[in-house]
């Protein structure tokens, strides 16, 4: 009997000891999932547009707002931004760790960890937010408290106590032990601990996580099965040796098969035990069963979740990306492995309008005609509005335009979204292995720049890889770094050309026209590196750095010439450009009058109401509005309806016309001039390079002439030049 009961006592703690080990194993996994969740969230938002956007361009207001919606979203305590400079911008939330301990460790790459959060521990993730270099990490932080700790303690599968704890907090029994090993405590509970680490996110903390678990409640599970030895020994030892076969039998087998399923099972092998009996030992056996089954089934969920989109069920970019490099390694002969990159067209247009539940349906519409009609391939969510297509083709004679096709025409509905009708289209780009990338990633990337190409010729359409396209990103990129280094270090410099008024017969002001003289390329033309600036949000600081040169150029002139300015859609849409042009005319001492700030009718397709919202304040403060590109765009008569332009600039292309036959050119000028005379609008050709057509520009009216019939645009120095010449002192005297 004393034997017997001792090694019931030795078994419950051993099985007390695996179970801590496994359950701690269940801690980790549960811990690391919800950092995954975490993770996911601020992937997310940290690559959306939107916020890289407000971020480059200092936009508080919407950087909390989005933070809290991660916050609450997410379920966590908080959410912040830590910038390259060491600021935080918060979710207006005081609880916030201390920049200086946790800048170091997100600028060593890692992304999760511990940190002290309140005086509280709280897990944290981070992302970093690239516009497109690294401008700062996207924090979240969710807290460890008790109350959360409860929580995870109640998925294991029995009863143990959890904590995180500093390691300077620990009790001295739980540090008496290595790392990841179980130590008993001499007390009445017969406490078990066991310790591990927590990885941290905050320098000079070592969190601990502390599994505690009572060897003695455990153990009292078996005080009926020793009364039950005790009965027996009082029998009598005939008894006991006539039943000591029956109790090897009923105990001792077992236990001693439940305890190697323990073993195998702490080995991660999968395990079910035989149970034969409905006595404690069944019942603990039927328990164990039940645990392996509760965290095989929560190890499927984990992977699962971590694998699949939450919204459409679809195989994410993780899942995508293994599925698409075992597709290539199983690649046989001649076979061929087709990824389509597809992007949702103006997918932002039906968030904006219809609500972001109307853009979720439709991305659930869209995945669930994507597996409906492309049954054999493999379709994924890469996030947002992206979608990726896997078909492995074995016919090597197969012509892959009508698979292309196929995909593209998956997309191609109109949806009916609670009553209302949207339409939905997609951009797709094709790469083709092994043609154009033997492994998952270069396929990816190259079907990425496809994809890019069917934007930018269109929309609604797919493109082929071609070698050339890789090249022209890897240009591109080239010039980006250019441009960023371009404006850290005054690469660029102002040029202006004339304007001169026909009626006055004199020189009335000067146009701004931005110059880059590349130190290796030489001078490049704006046509070349103005889209990309717009495209990457450079435009913004390249634009305010226009409007301040022009006018401190300006204040060198004479009072009475102006200077116009060229504002990019996206500068005019950004918030702060009132304040931009106040600043640049305090700053110089320009008198408002002599700044003329040029818009395309480009700027209005967003926001009618705000645009011209916009053009009110800015005229407010006594600048001059010109409309650029008249006559190009569909609506310029309706603009010129809704705001009063001081100016409107006629298209060179009209001025080409001037004087080639067969055109209208001559009325169509003289149509603008009239209409801009009755609304007391001034007029401005541009492109004038022929006296012949500077004599009819004057004959149908037009005010002002600009283009290399008086001047090509000159540098700052050459305009002081001009200035000091005779015939243009003498031409100031006599007005």
């Amino acid at each position: 009997m004393v034997v017997v009961n001792a090694s019931i006592e030795r078994f419950g703690e051993s099985s007390a000891s695996r179970d801590m080990a496994a359950s701690a194993r269940v801690f980790d996994e549960i811990v690391d999932l919800r950092a995954r969740q975490m993770r996911a969230a601020t992937d997310v938002l940290a690559r959306d547009f939107g916020f890289r956007e407000a971020l480059a361009t200092g936009d508080e207001p919407t950087l909390s707002s989005a933070l809290r919606n991660l916050r609450d979203r997410s379920q966590a305590a908080s959410a912040f931004v830590v910038g390259l400079d060491g600021t935080i911008i918060s979710d207006g939330s005081s609880r916030l760790p201390p920049v200086e301990d946790i800048w170091g460790e997100l600028d060593s790459g890692k992304n999760k960890g511990v940190i002290e959060l309140g005086g509280k521990l709280a897990l944290a993730t981070a992302s970093p937010i690239e516009v497109p270099d690294l401008a700062g990490w996207l924090v979240l932080a969710s807290p460890l408290d008790k109350a959360a700790m409860a929580r995870l303690a109640e998925l294991a599968a029995v009863d143990f106590g959890a904590s995180v704890q500093l390691q300077e907090e620990l009790p001295a029994i739980a540090t008496s032990g290595p790392p990841g090993t179980v130590v008993e405590a001499n007390d009445a509970a017969r406490n078990l601990y066991w310790v591990s680490s927590l990885p941290s996110l905050q320098d000079g903390l070592a969190p601990r996580l502390v599994l505690r678990h009572s060897l003695a409640k455990a153990l009292a599970e078996y005080a009926v099965l020793k009364y039950l030895l005790a009965l027996v020994g009082t029998t009598g030892l005939v008894l006991v040796v006539a039943l000591g076969w029956r109790i090897a039998r009923g105990i001792t087998r077992p236990l001693s098969a439940l305890d190697d399923a323990v073993r195998r099972f702490g080995r991660g092998e999968d395990i079910i035990v035989q149970v034969e009996t409905d006595d404690e030992v069944g019942r603990l056996a039927s328990s164990f069963n039940a645990m392996v089954e509760a965290i095989e089934e929560r190890e499927r969920r984990i992977i699962h979740v971590g694998l699949h989109d939450g919204l459409t069920n679809l195989p994410n970019r993780k899942l995508f990306i293994e599925q698409l490099d075992q597709a290539l390694i199983r690649r046989k002969g001649n076979e061929r492995v087709l990824v389509a990159y597809c992007d949702l067209d103006d997918f932002k247009v039906v968030n904006d309008t219809l609500g972001h539940p109307a853009g979720d349906a439709l991305l659930r519409f869209v995945a669930q005609c994507l597996v409906d009609e492309l049954a054999e391939a493999q379709v994924a969510r890469l996030g947002g509005d992206e979608f990726a297509v896997l078909m492995v083709v074995e016919d090597e004679e197969e012509s892959l335009l009508p698979i292309a096709q196929r995909v593209q025409e998956c997309f191609e509905r109109q949806i009916k979204i609670d009553g209302q009708t949207a339409d939905c289209s997609a951009s797709v780009g094709v790469a083709v292995a092994p043609m154009d990338a033997e492994n998952g990633v270069d396929l990816l990337k190259h079907a990425d720049l496809a994809l890019y190409r069917a934007k930018k010729e269109g929309k609604s359409d797919f493109h082929f890889f071609e070698p050339s396209l890789d090249e022209q990103a890897r240009r591109r990129r080239e010039m980006e770094l250019d441009l960023r280094l371009a404006i850290k270090d005054g690469g660029f410099e102002l040029y202006f050309q004339p304007l001169y008024c026909l009626r006055k017969e004199r020189l009335e002001g000067f146009e701004a026209l931005i110059r880059w003289n590349h130190p290796k390329r030489g001078l490049i033309s704006p046509t070349e590196f103005i889209p990309l600036a717009e495209e990457t949000g450079l435009i913004l600081q390249i634009g305010d750095w226009v409007v301040r040169e022009a006018c401190r150029a300006a204040c060198e002139w004479p009072d009475h010439l102006t200077v116009a300015v060229n504002i990019s859609p996206k500068q005019f849409s950004a918030p702060g450009l009132a304040s931009t042009i106040l600043q640049a005319l305090t700053n110089s001492g320009l008198q408002p009058n002599r700044l003329e700030l040029e818009i395309t009718e480009s700027v209005f397709i967003v926001d009618v109401e705000r645009t011209l919202g916009m053009l009110h304040s800015l005229r407010e403060l006594g600048v001059r509005i010109a409309l650029d590109d008249f006559g190009t765009g569909y609506s310029s008569l309706s603009y010129l309806r809704s705001f009063p332009f001081d100016k409107v600039k006629i298209d060179q292309s009209f001025v080409r016309d001037l004087t080639a036959k067969g055109t209208n050119a001559n009325a169509v000028i003289r149509a603008i001039t009239t209409l801009a005379e009755a609304l007391g609008m001034d007029t401005l050709a541009e492109g004038v390079e022929s006296q012949e057509q500077c004599q009819i520009l004057r004959d149908e009216g037009c005010g002002f002439v600009q283009g290399y019939l008086f001047s090509k645009p000159l540098p700052a120095y050459a305009i002081q030049e001009l200035f000091e010449q005779p015939c243009f002192a003498a031409r100031e005297a006599t007005g």
